[in-house]
């Protein structure tokens, strides 16, 4: 799909609704999200609050009420010496009077933004892997309600040796949306999939059987 083209969160989160709406009555999942993706988590909540037994959010927006997940990352986004303001490509389909309709990072700059504590072997097929992503989902506010995605459990997952989204701003978003459980994966950047799978695989596990 064209990223210049998806105009909305629930436009870019079809694919999950489209799954979670398939789900037989009574069944539910897990659901991960990393970085913006814990924005579609939330999205999924409110829509899906009796598919999904659980939520985590892996170095992750986890916006609350009426935000965006723009917001969510806003302080390191206006930081001038922030690497992440520093690697933004943005596209402007609509002019550039209009808002960006798609970001992507300059290829450069994605292993000391995303992948710095990774192998090498891993940071060279995902930055051969990396496609630009809509911008107009991180500009809209989400919806969400007590008794909808209130009604999930939450947790989050901490990522210190973080270049994206830094220790300090992990922190914000933990304390302005708690959740039930911060679990940390020491020496992680902000793909700890990479960087401590093992660590972050134990920290899956134990929440999926608490």
């Amino acid at each position: 799909t064209d990223p210049n083209c998806v105009n909305s969160l629930s436009q870019y989160a079809k694919p999950l609704s489209d799954f979670l709406g398939s789900l037989p009555q009574g069944e539910k999942v897990i659901l991960v999200g990393h970085d913006f993706g814990g924005a579609c988590v939330s999205h999924a909540m409110e829509w899906y609050p009796s598919k999904i037994s659980k939520a985590i959010f892996v170095a992750a927006a986890m916006p609350t009420n009426s935000q965006r997940a723009f917001d969510v990352f806003a302080v390191e986004l206006m930081s001038p010496a922030d690497l992440l303001l520093q690697a933004q490509i943005f596209t402007y389909a609509n002019g550039e009077s209009n808002a960006p309709t798609a970001l992507a990072f300059d290829k450069s700059a994605v292993k000391e933004l995303f992948f710095n504590r990774s192998p090498a072997k891993d940071v060279a097929l995902a930055s051969v892997s990396l496609r630009p992503i809509p911008f107009a989902p991180v500009l809209e506010k989400l919806v969400l309600t007590q008794d909808k995605y209130g009604t999930v459990r939450r947790f989050f997952v901490e990522t210190p040796d973080d270049n994206a989204l830094t220790s300090a701003l992990q922190h914000r978003i933990v304390a302005g949306n708690p959740p039930e459980r911060v679990f940390k994966v020491k020496g992680s950047d902000h793909s700890p999939f990479f960087s401590k799978p093992q660590s972050l695989h134990r920290a899956l596990v134990e929440i999926a059987h608490s």
